[in-house]
């Protein structure tokens, strides 16, 4: 008996598929994914559950080549780095961003990547009724400052060089030094305040890029 001349379909194929076609800028849906493998529709079915799951398996995918494990001894410095390591996922994978925050987390392999902030935190007696607001605030931030180091090098044309703003854009970096400056200062703000909030708690040094 031959040999099939394509793969048999499993969640990996479909997950490389859906994120070759959204980082691709194509439109997004189970057709989109079943046309890019060559299979129909009704085969991704006998495999995900429809749009959401292959969304989560896409997320699961991020999750695991982006992980936390084994990375600083000091809570600050966990936190530090696992905001500098979803900067540099949402960065990379820009187009992906829309997607991912329009569904609930499932994933067991991101559930595990958010577990292990949460479980950092607790550990440190931060009191479980901060613990999750934390971790939203890890995660916004880190988004936000991802898209911005995905953006454009030139962020705000002021079209009169009087105002404030365009003084300020003059004196400013341009490009990725731009975005670095800012992120940097913004995680200096947040360690900060995680400092004043929970002063009882050993302070550490944010972690190296």
């Amino acid at each position: 008996m031959g040999r099939p001349k394509k793969p048999l379909l499993s969640t990996q194929l479909i997950a490389d598929a859906a994120m070759e076609l959204i980082e691709s800028g194509a439109p997004f849906g189970v057709n989109a994914i079943a046309r890019r493998l060559g299979v129909n529709p009704s085969s991704l079915y006998h495999h995900v559950a429809g749009r959401e799951e292959i969304i989560e398996l896409v997320r699961g995918r991020l999750a695991e080549r982006y992980s936390l494990e084994g990375k600083g001894d000091d809570w600050l410095e966990f936190i530090a780095y696992a905001v500098r390591t979803q900067r540099r996922m949402y960065a990379e994978h820009p187009l992906l961003v829309p997607l991912i925050v329009e569904t609930t987390i499932t994933d067991a392999a991101t559930i595990r990547w958010y577990d292990e902030l949460a479980t950092r935190l607790a550990d440190e007696g931060i009191p479980e009724g901060d613990v999750l607001a934390i971790v939203a605030v890890v995660d916004a931030f880190a988004i936000g400052f991802g898209l911005d180091l995905a953006g454009p090098d030139v962020v705000w044309h002021p079209q009169s060089e009087t105002t404030t703003l365009a003084r300020a854009v003059a004196a400013a970096p341009t490009g990725r030094a731009r975005a670095d400056q800012a992120f940097e200062i913004g995680l200096e703000f947040l360690l900060t305040g995680l400092r004043a909030r929970f002063p009882h708690l050993t302070a550490g040094a944010p972690a190296s890029s």
